[in-house]
């Protein structure tokens, strides 16, 4: 969920910190915390729309879907690893 979320609810990764630290004391698992570190700037909206024009909608989307993946695997293993 984070990995989705961190998607359209990108801030600078200063600016995420105090959001991130509320969340984990709210108890929010630290795997989700990194899985949203990953996927907010990769999905930067001035990034996005460069690399859409670059790459073509084929290649856009599954620049997307690879963030998306490969932040849900990160915080998986973050979790195995602190867990």
């Amino acid at each position: 969920m984070a990995a989705t979320i961190g998607v359209p609810l990108y801030a600078c990764g200063g600016g995420t910190i105090p959001l991130l630290q509320q969340w984990l004391h709210d108890g929010m698992s630290v795997g989700s915390a990194a899985s949203f570190m990953i996927t907010g700037p990769a999905t930067k909206i001035t990034n996005l729309g460069a690399l859409k024009i670059v790459l073509g909608v084929k290649h856009f989307l599954l620049y997307l879907a690879y963030v998306m993946i490969f932040s849900l695997i990160t915080g998986l293993l973050v979790n195995l690893i602190f867990y």
